[in-house]
């Protein structure tokens, strides 16, 4: 090695010292987009910096050139994720629903689409109380004279008082492709605010409570993923399991690639996006958001 090689291999040196992980996360801090397939040889995702370069243009260029370059996801063979969808009609619970001092009754029940989405159907309504009424389902019980805070999942007014039975369907809105786990159905004062009536009807006041039992037909998925263990790019903890034993749900870590995490749990980036809508991610759609959390029970999209 001559004074000048050795010179310049000093002044690389202290740049990459003193630059640290920049060289990886780019001037601006941001992570750089991975490397695809098509870029060149000296961007090969199993190319390793050359420890002899013969010129400085050779040591700088190997100085800074990514350690392990991640082609982009290619999965063009793999076929599609599916769940079945629960046939049209299908009755998943119903439940008679009357306040404790009969001022109010109806029949409930929540009916499948057939597209994984459902129906909440009210029949017999009907109410004595000066207030108009409002129902929404919980996934913890709430108690009569409870004041809410939150309306629940398919909250849907009602109305009142009546001058006979009425029936109304709603979609129920926001229970995802398993609503078993919207255990009861809240009835509440939906009365205007500073409207005048006795506390006990005031806005938000819990009215009526009913249990609801569930029973939904299994379903039948491709998408099946087993821990494989933290890898590189994929070190996050896993942070709930079904009851099963499988992963449930993941946790980003910094420096996760999608295809990485995906190759993890052993299924693709395509099930992965599927069983995560609207996941954001960013380098040419592989760099994940370090603490987000992925969903990964079909059941649970």
């Amino acid at each position: 090695m001559n004074n000048r090689t050795a010179v310049v291999g000093l002044v690389v040196l202290a740049a990459v010292t003193l630059s640290g992980c920049s060289l990886l996360r780019g001037s601006d801090g941001a992570i750089p987009a991975p490397t695809s397939r098509s870029s060149t040889a000296s961007a090969s995702p199993t190319a390793d910096p050359t420890p002899d370069a013969e010129s400085d243009e050779d040591l700088l260029s190997a100085s800074a050139s990514p350690r392990t370059p991640t082609p982009e996801p290619s999965e063009a063979a793999a076929p599609a994720p599916v769940l079945t969808p629960i046939p049209a009609g299908t009755v998943l619970t119903e439940s008679d629903v009357a306040s404790p001092k009969g001022s109010i009754h109806f029949h409930v029940r929540v009916v499948a689409d057939g597209d994984d989405t459902f129906t909440a159907q009210f029949s017999g309504f009907t109410s004595t109380l000066p207030v108009p009424v409002a129902v929404g389902f919980f996934e913890r019980a709430r108690q009569v004279g409870d004041g809410l805070t939150y309306p629940g999942v398919g909250t849907h007014v009602l109305g009142g008082p009546t001058s006979g039975p009425q029936s109304v369907a709603v979609p129920l809105d926001g229970s995802g492709v398993d609503p078993s786990g919207l255990g009861t159905l809240v009835v509440s004062s939906a009365a205007a605010a500073g409207q005048d009536v006795p506390v006990e009807i005031a806005a938000g006041k819990v009215l009526a409570v009913a249990s609801l039992r569930w029973s939904v037909p299994a379903r039948q998925t491709n998408v099946h993923p087993v821990d494989g263990g933290a890898r590189a790019n994929a070190s996050g903890p896993v942070t709930a399991t079904t009851a099963s034993g499988a992963p449930r749900s993941y946790t980003v870590a910094s420096g996760d690639l999608i295809g990485d995490v995906a190759a993890r749990f052993g299924i693709t980036v395509t099930d992965l996006v599927w069983l995560n809508e609207g996941v954001q991610v960013f380098g040419q759609d592989q760099y994940l958001y370090e603490g987000t959390t992925l969903n990964l029970d079909p059941l649970g999209r």
